[in-house]
């Protein structure tokens, strides 16, 4: 595992209590060695995720929660539309 490990580019996140708890228990859980450790891995996985909707114009950083608490997210009312539609349609 020959990879470069030196890092140019620092990214500053700001993160509820509740959120940084679920990152700190998954880290903990999977044995990540650090936070910054746990966050690549959780953006490679994101990454490399399938079924993630375009977001709808007007979004804001707040709109993105991580621990699921962010009801008003955009694509999730748009895709809690879309299901109901379906139900209706079936």
């Amino acid at each position: 595992m020959a990879a470069d490990l030196t890092r140019g580019e620092r990214l500053q996140i700001m993160l509820t209590t509740k959120e940084l708890e679920a990152l700190d228990n998954w880290r903990f859980t999977v044995r990540m060695p650090s936070r910054a450790a746990a966050v690549r891995e959780l953006l490679k996985r994101g990454l490399a995720a399938e079924g993630f909707a375009a977001v709808e114009p007007g979004s804001h950083s707040r709109d993105f929660g991580v621990t699921g608490d962010s009801s008003d997210a955009p694509t999730r009312a748009r895709e809690e539309s879309e299901a109901r539609e379906g139900s209706r349609k079936k």
